[in-house]
């Protein structure tokens, strides 16, 4: 049996173990929060290592890219200095595949006409497939990074200013520590809705949830959101702000859903590659194995009840 363990800066009451069978192999698949306490999370990274097939990094991002530049926060790689032998994800190498053909997918299928609608990324810069994505179907786009990155009313309309803007800061943001951008411990679980005119103007609101539950307004009547993972509490938590149906970028299996760092991770052991030695051929190739498609649920019907690692 492969273990796979997500270490997460987020809330421990998230925590959860599975045991499921992918690609006619069984997997133990783990999700440990430290509850944003820095040194627990890297004596745990280097407790793991050389125990377990794969780990990721939950909570946070190692690395944010824009264009062909890819950028890593210092913070985090300092977290796992320590980690010698076992590969270390954070799921942008998955994201850039899974998600950039989930905006294909649901544009191809009908399911969202992404170029008559207008789509709020909350961040592009970790979400950079699905980023150049929506630009390059032609609709509508704002882009939250400098709204709900640096709490700064200043959407970004265009992929190419996000370019420029990324360009000029990402150096120099990814020098400071990861919680001052990102909501980590006790904060994923606490929100500060922010800047509600941005999320009335769109009809989709898609990136990160830690994201976008934490700053959306209470009420989004009739949205879509697009976005990597959710709980039975997260289905119930948009259903009572009247959103429309919540659509998952990761693959269910055998009842469960997997955030992109735990995905990757699972795909790394897989291979049995090292994360930089695999190919966006090699995560299409694995995602059509596990007969991937996103998972759309309409949540003016009943309750779903699809339990979730991440």
């Amino acid at each position: 049996m492969k273990r796979v363990v997500s270490v997460s800066l987020g809330s421990s009451k998230r925590n959860k173990v599975a045991e499921v069978t992918l690609l006619g192999q069984p997997f133990r698949i783990e999700r440990i929060g430290t509850d944003g306490d820095r040194a627990a999370f890297r004596q745990k990274m280097q407790e793991l290592d050389g125990q377990v097939a794969a780990l990721g990094i939950g909570g946070a991002d190692r690395w944010v890219v824009s264009g062909n530049k890819r950028y890593a926060f210092r913070d985090v790689e300092s977290l796992i200095a320590g980690v010698k032998q076992t590969p270390v994800v954070d799921g942008s190498g998955l994201k850039h595949t899974l998600e950039r053909q989930t905006i294909e997918r649901l544009a191809k299928d009908g399911t969202v006409d992404f170029r008559s609608l207008c789509t709020l990324l909350v961040s592009a810069v970790d979400r950079y497939g699905m980023a150049q994505a929506l630009d390059a179907k032609g609709g509508r786009v704002i882009y939250g990074d400098l709204l709900f990155g640096l709490g700064l009313p200043l959407p970004v309309r265009s992929y190419r200013a996000v370019q420029r803007i990324a360009s000029a800061i990402l150096p120099l943001i990814t020098l400071m520590p990861i919680q001052w951008f990102y909501p980590t411990g006790s904060k994923q679980e606490t929100r500060d809705p922010k800047f509600p005119k941005i999320f009335a103007e769109a009809d989709v609101v898609a990136g990160d949830w830690h994201y976008i539950r934490r700053y959306m307004p209470d009420q989004m009547p009739g949205k879509t959101i697009l976005t990597q993972t959710l709980r039975q509490a997260d289905y119930d938590f948009l259903r009572g702000a009247g959103v429309r149906r919540a659509i998952t970028t990761t693959p269910v299996i055998e009842g469960e859903t997997f955030a992109t760092n735990v995905m990757e991770g699972v795909i790394v052991a897989y291979l049995e590659k090292s994360p930089e030695a695999i190919t966006p051929e090699d995560y299409m190739r694995v995602l059509q194995e596990l007969n991937w498609s996103p998972a759309v649920v309409d949540l003016t019907s009943e309750p779903v009840g699809t339990a979730s690692v991440h």
